[in-house]
């Protein structure tokens, strides 16, 4: 299905106030016709009319300028309120609905596609295609039909004047077709490239931004300048060809329509001078070739928006038309609350068909209750391994059960809401700690709030905050540390109180006295909850009822720290190199 038939499925349940906003449209558009008529009869039946006193054709004048004024001043002006207010009001009700369901759409979107997509692009489609789209309502279903409303009136007012003469003032609309043709079937294809060089310029501002401390550090300013210069050039010169082209169109458009008012001017003063025509008929014709010529220029114009918007929407339903990775299938059921036993059975993953097996035959059963430690190089397929349980990903081969059920069987949100995950860099919104807090649970009061930052043993640095749990933490988290950012995490998991944990480098950036007190928090929240712990520290896994060590996507050993240093293979390897040989397990 092509991108505008898609957009047409959101115009639709607005046609009918479309149908209305083109009606007023049209009145708007055709009390200004008026204009010559009223000239010519001024001229022809007052000025011209020699059996009418000079009395009389002031009382005519003032009757017909007093009609037309209350044309103008009373009925005209509400008109134009309403047209504009319903043409902006579904123009951009419409593009409320696209934007509503590509942020729906992005959310479903798996990691995957994330992984390869810069966040400015994504950025640059939502909100600058999806803008320049709104010009295909306004413009594509309004205003074209309006201008050809008025050009089809203004030529019937003028062929019951004179034939001949309204044949000389279209003669060169031919013209017109066979110029827009040729120049706009370029067009798309331009204004498309010149979109995409924008969203480059847009993404990699975007990521460089994010990145000025990395820029500061390695004094990198006059490299990423030039590597800047070089996205925006590359956007300038789509810019200029698209420019160059749009110039041409309207050199050669523009030339028609200055030329077919001269040769009605030319005709018609033939006319005049032969006595064929009246002077004021000759006024009005030139009065209305104005209000002929002058919205074919807007509708050349609205050709150029009409590309724009039309290579926008191509844009906007790539992004929306991405296939989703991860569906629920059509008998999925909704996962109630869990045990927490999770079995991994005969679990193969690769990213991509072409690249490499990330994990090969994987087994392994845990219940309740238990805590899993995942230990080994990195690369090992830690990560990715614990990513597959609240199916962030799926299986290639095998299955990964959660209380017998395997996860692509049950609905996503249903499992995710039975999981809770502490990252190495969790996310904070630019919002209040509170706010942040309630990701666990948005409908939480603030005790439940205040209740799980004093169990992630947030609760005192909060309150020493100058707004406490009402600061703002800036993007990302910024204004806080990185352990005092950690803490919140663990506070909305608490919040959120799943029966399985997943916890992922959760301490692997801390000094040593936030790595304390985040442990402490980590270990009361994994109380009686099935929970999975990826770790570059042994000192902090040593508790774990079973250790896993991962080597190139497969199990290589499993068993309790004692059992694995007593075993000396690659976990007491491992372990040495560390030099955290001390016997003295970190809880």
């Amino acid at each position: 299905m092509s991108s505008i038939k898609q957009y047409l499925k959101y115009v639709k349940p607005y046609k009918w106030k479309i149908v209305w906003t083109i009606l007023i449209g049209i009145v708007k558009f055709g009390i200004p016709l008026l204009m010559p008529l009223i000239l010519k009869y001024v001229i022809d039946n007052i000025i011209d009319a020699g059996h009418l006193s000079d009395s009389e054709k002031i009382t005519q004048l003032f009757w017909i300028m007093g009609i037309s004024f209350i044309v103008f001043l009373i009925l005209r002006p509400p008109v134009e309120y309403i047209r504009q207010y319903l043409a902006q009001w579904v123009g951009n009700t419409i593009l409320y609905d696209i934007r509503d369901k590509l942020f729906d759409h992005l959310q479903k979107l798996s990691l995957k596609f994330y992984s390869k997509t810069k966040t400015g692009e994504i950025i640059s489609r939502v909100i600058n295609d999806v803008e320049q789209s709104k010009n295909f309502v306004i413009t594509g279903l309004m205003n074209i039909w309006l201008d050809l409303a008025t050009i089809l009136i203004a030529i019937g007012i003028m062929l019951s004047m004179d034939v001949w003469l309204t044949i000389v003032a279209i003669i060169l609309f031919p013209f017109f077709g066979i110029s827009i043709k040729y120049f706009f079937g370029k067009l798309r294809e331009l204004t498309r490239e010149r979109s995409q060089a924008l969203a480059e310029v847009q993404g990699h501002l975007h990521e460089r931004v994010q990145g000025i401390p990395v820029t500061r550090s390695f004094a990198l300013e006059d490299y990423e300048q030039a590597q800047f210069a070089d996205r925006n050039k590359n956007f300038l010169d789509k810019a200029l060809r698209h420019t160059s082209w749009n110039a041409k169109t309207f050199a050669v458009t523009n030339t028609i329509t200055d030329v077919a008012p001269l040769l009605v001017i030319a005709f018609a003063g033939y006319q005049v001078i032969s006595g064929n025509l009246t002077l004021g008929t000759m006024v009005a014709f030139v009065g209305y070739m104005d209000r002929v010529y002058s919205p074919l220029r807007r509708l050349i114009n609205s050709s150029t928006t009409l590309v724009q918007a039309m290579a926008s929407i191509d844009r906007v339903f790539e992004l929306l038309n991405v296939k989703h990775d991860i569906t629920d299938k059509d008998n999925a059921v909704q996962l109630q609350r869990v045990n927490g036993d999770v079995d991994i059975e005969n679990v193969s993953f690769q990213y991509d068909e072409e690249e490499r097996y990330v994990l090969k035959n994987v087994n392994l059963h845990v219940k309740k209750g238990e805590t899993i430690a995942f230990v080994g190089m990195s690369g090992g397929g830690k990560s990715t391994l614990i990513s597959l349980i609240p199916r962030f990903y799926d299986v290639n081969s095998g299955s990964i059960k959660v209380d017998g059920m395997d996860v692509r069987d049950v609905k996503a949100r249903s499992l995710r809401d039975n999981i809770g995950m502490v990252l190495q860099d969790n996310i904070l919104f630019s919002e209040s700690i509170a706010m942040n807090i309630r990701m666990g649970y948005p409908d939480a009061t603030d005790e439940e709030v205040i209740t799980a930052a004093k169990a992630a043993k947030a609760h005192e640095f909060i309150e020493d905050l100058p707004y406490g749990y009402d600061t703002l933490v800036g993007e990302r988290g910024v204004k806080l540390s990185g352990g005092q950012k950690q803490r919140i995490a663990i506070a909305r998991v608490f919040l959120k109180n799943p029966p399985i944990l997943i916890f992922d480098e959760a301490t692997s950036a801390l000094d040593l006295e936030s790595e304390h007190a985040i442990q402490e928090a980590l270990g009361e929240l994994a109380s009686d909850r099935t929970t999975f712990i990826v770790a570059h520290r042994l000192a902090t896994i040593t508790h774990a009822d079973r250790i896993v060590v991962i080597e190139n996507g497969a199990i290589q050993e499993i068993g309790s720290h004692d059992e694995l240093m007593h075993l000396q293979g690659s976990y007491y390897n491992l372990y040495q190199v560390q030099d955290l040989d001390s016997g003295i397990p970190v809880k």
